[in-house]
């Protein structure tokens, strides 16, 4: 069985990597069965066939894929229906959407939720995410949350080259949803997994969008959220 090896919390249901989001989605486009394996973030050892200490790592029945861009781009290659980028050129551009999403989406939302985060965590996890995390951020998790109320309105500003792209089409790939779609919606996921947080207005373009990600796959996204 093909493996997906995916960030959890203390409930091991709790399913909350972006990286991991994005191959999830990009696997369910595919069309191929996967087993998701839920694993916390001291658990290292499952992922040293990848020769990896983070996740998403895709086991493909015997070859290891680790980097969540690196995996959709193998299961393009490997796997060439139902395509996510279309070619090389497609490719070479995702490369600078994949940075800007990055720097744009997952570093604006990640002092937004990163409290809640550590809420999900068990006792163990809990206390290495906090030394990590607040070596990075310079100041403590409840500290850096507590401004989010400042910094959504510049987040959801940030958003503007996203709905650029839906001012003709339901999906930001066009007609029909592809990386691009997986990627941000994977991002999107993160905060919906571990928040309560409203990233989007209900007028945002963005909304209605999202509303039609998670009825993608037979509501596979919306009925995650529902299961928590």
């Amino acid at each position: 069985m093909r493996q997906l090896f995916e960030l959890c919390g203390e409930d091991r249901n709790i399913r909350f990597s972006p990286y991991c989001w994005r191959v999830r989605l990009a696997l369910l486009h595919k069309g191929l069965e996967f087993e998701g394996v839920p694993i916390r973030f001291l658990e290292k050892q499952p992922l040293e066939n990848a020769d990896s200490k983070t996740v998403p790592v895709l086991n493909d029945k015997g070859t290891w894929v680790k980097d969540s861009f690196a995996i959709a781009t193998y299961l393009d290659d490997t796997y060439p229906d139902a395509p996510l980028f279309g070619g090389a050129i497609c490719n070479a551009q995702a490369v600078v959407l994949n940075d800007w999403l990055n720097r744009t989406m997952l570093m604006g939302i990640f002092p937004m939720i990163v409290a809640d985060i550590h809420g999900k965590l068990d006792a163990k996890n809990a206390a290495y995410f906090r030394e990590t995390r607040e070596k990075f951020l310079g100041r403590s998790l409840e500290e850096a949350q507590a401004e989010r109320a400042d910094m959504l309105p510049a987040f959801r500003k940030a958003l503007a080259p996203l709905r650029a792209g839906l001012r003709t089409t339901d999906f930001l790939s066009g007609a029909q949803p592809a990386w691009l779609d997986y990627a941000v919606m994977g991002t999107f996921m993160w905060a919906k997994v571990v928040s309560d947080i409203e990233l989007l207005s209900d007028d945002d373009e963005l909304a209605a969008w999202q509303e039609r990600m998670l009825d993608l796959f037979d509501g596979h996204c919306r009925k995650t959220l529902e299961a928590e």
